[in-house]
């Protein structure tokens, strides 16, 4: 075995090695880990924001503290103008569940019995009515319990707030060195790996670029053109709905499907008329519309994102695995896991494994496995 192979494989296990340790720590400081990763991913996302602002002059600690008065402002205005009115909304649907249930019982079950023809058994809307009053008011119960604890709990309390005010500290300093420290890592990596890791967290970058800012602010978007347009209807929930069709967004047309339903419901048992099922439609037809010409192609570009059952997997498993901080780093691990399952596609066509006599050059413009699995609005 040459010099040149025992290098390999001793970077192979040291690689290795990195991995596993690197994943098990993260198990193990999974409780402490929150505000740190939750730092890094908004140091991820506001990091092009404030390279622009070094761009027109700015040093890059003035450029921080300049990001930093504009995402303080943005929560401080969302605290005040809309935390009040979505729990007035949330109050407004919990008085309505007794009217929906009696709206299911009256014509929505006996419509499903005529269409399929035969006597079902839904158990009563009565029943239905009261199970769900009584699952509201557990849950209620059950928050209270969860407050009252929080409140007896001065080392809980303690715990919580201290996250909560780590959470801008680690944003701060990461982001004012974000790139000094992805110049360090670079420098630590082998020299003869540096090239090819280096455009492999390229890729990843675009990936998450692709899908983490620009999904994100196609579904800030689609959320605040739903609730406008609802409120210029009329309906009572446009803000709570507008908010729950925009975070359901994440996932091509479940935003639309999950905000129709619950805004159709809703708009019904309010103006109890037929013809406002029309004027909702047009909303979220609009809204589809937008995101289809306008925002997708805007804010998301050609690049390929996340498939949307790999993002569904990808949350479900990381919190799973991990609890909260599963979750924060669900999106990233899967596009390295994306990127790198690309590559090891393009190597396996490349080999003598797929079945040639000779490797076949890989074509610029051939689509591998993971490009075949483009989003819908990327289509």
């Amino acid at each position: 075995m040459s010099s040149v192979e025992v290098l390999l494989k001793t970077q192979r296990w040291f690689i290795i090695t990195v991995a596993v340790i690197s994943g098990v720590l993260l198990y193990l400081l999974g409780p402490i880990l929150s505000p740190f990763l939750a730092g890094a991913l908004l140091a991820y996302l506001t990091d092009p924001l404030a390279d622009r602002l070094e761009t027109v002059g700015l040093k890059r600690t003035s450029a921080v503290v300049v990001v930093f008065v504009v995402m303080t402002t943005i929560l401080s205005l969302f605290v005040l103008l809309l935390v009040p009115k979505l729990s007035a909304q949330v109050q407004t649907l919990i008085k309505l569940i007794p009217a929906i249930a009696d709206m299911f019982e009256s014509k929505v079950f006996p419509a499903i019995e005529t269409y399929l023809g035969t006597q079902i058994s839904f158990g009563g809307g009565e029943s239905i009515k009261q199970l769900i009053t009584t699952h509201w008011e557990q849950t209620g119960s059950i928050m209270a319990q969860v407050a009252s604890g929080l409140t007896k709990s001065g080392l809980a309390v303690m715990g919580w707030l201290t996250n909560l005010l780590l959470i801008p500290v680690v944003t701060f300093y990461l982001l004012r060195d974000w790139d000094v420290m992805m110049a360090k890592i670079g420098r630590l990596l082998p020299r003869n790996l540096e090239p090819t890791v280096t455009s492999w967290a390229t890729e990843c970058d675009e990936v998450l670029a692709a899908f983490i800012k620009g999904q994100l602010l196609v579904m800030l978007m689609l959320g605040a053109i739903y609730a406008l347009g609802l409120w210029a209807i009329g309906v009572d929930l446009a803000l709570l709905i507008g908010l729950i069709a925009g975070l359901a967004s994440i996932v091509p047309y479940m935003g639309t499907i999950v905000g129709i339903a619950v805004a159709a419901i809703a708009a019904y048992i309010q103006f109890n008329e037929p013809s406002i099922l029309l004027w909702v439609a047009l909303v979220f037809g609009i809204g589809q519309m937008l995101e289809g010409m306008v925002l997708t192609p805007l804010l998301v570009g050609d690049k390929i994102g996340l498939h949307p059952v790999a993002v569904i997997f990808a949350i479900m498993a990381g919190g799973q695995l991990f609890g909260f901080v599963g979750v924060l780093i669900a999106l990233p691990v899967a596009a390295v896991i994306m990127v790198f399952l690309r590559h090891l596609h393009d190597g396996y066509k490349n080999s003598h494994l797929y079945g040639s006599e000779t490797p076949r050059p890989i074509a610029e413009d051939e689509p591998s496995d993971t490009q075949e699995f483009e989003t819908d609005e990327q289509r």
